[in-house]
């Protein structure tokens, strides 16, 4: 219904982003909040309706969009496991390992166990075309609001928890985001995935 928007983005919280469009905030589910400076820009979109639920979730690209269509079509991934499998990697590596039949790598995934992974695998083989990589688009982090260390540090681990993680797992990390030198928080996000996926 909604293939994109175009609005200023005027809130970012850990599991949504809001989007002013001609005066109408939306509300806006996205994998990693942190990946969008609140600036003028367009966000591909999708609505997700099923009964009591009308939800509007938003990608930074064109694949990343596509994937999360894709990924909805497999039995045992909702929207939440869709948006986990994204912020932690790119399209073209999901397609990858589903083309691979790498259960090993979708299995590092928060809430996708052996059976969904080879549920991924059979849906989705032979089904996703090669991405291209504007995925890899990055964000000029002075387009980040600039805070302190700590505050950011903390922002990422409310984002990952909305992803899914355990506060045991993100414990087990913590003290590694903050031996790091300042990031914003969609790098320290990105960070923390990498030492997530790595620890799986």
């Amino acid at each position: 219904m909604y293939e994109y928007l175009n609005g200023l983005i005027v809130n970012i919280e850990p599991e949504y982003i809001v989007m002013d469009v001609n005066g109408v905030g939306y509300q806006i589910m996205t994998p990693n909040p942190y990946r969008f400076p609140k600036k003028e820009m367009k966000v591909y979109t999708f609505l997700y309706v099923r009964e009591d639920i009308h939800s509007l979730y938003g990608f930074i690209s064109k694949e990343e969009q596509k994937l999360f269509k894709q990924l909805l079509n497999v039995t045992g991934i909702g929207p939440k496991g869709a948006l986990a499998i994204l912020a932690a990697t790119s399209p073209n590596e999901v397609a990858a390992a589903i083309e691979t039949e790498d259960e090993k790598f979708l299995t590092k995934f928060p809430g996708v166990g052996k059976k969904t992974a080879r549920q991924m695998i059979l849906d989705l083989k032979g089904k996703l075309a090669a991405f291209g990589s504007s995925f890899d688009q990055q964000l000029n982090v002075d387009d980040l609001t600039a805070i302190d260390s700590q505050n950011e540090i903390e922002e990422a681990i409310l984002a990952l928890k909305a992803l899914g993680y355990s506060d045991r797992e993100l414990n087990k990390i913590k003290k590694d985001l903050q031996s790091l030198d300042h990031l914003s928080t969609d790098q320290y996000v990105k960070k923390a995935l990498q030492m997530l996926m790595a620890k799986g």
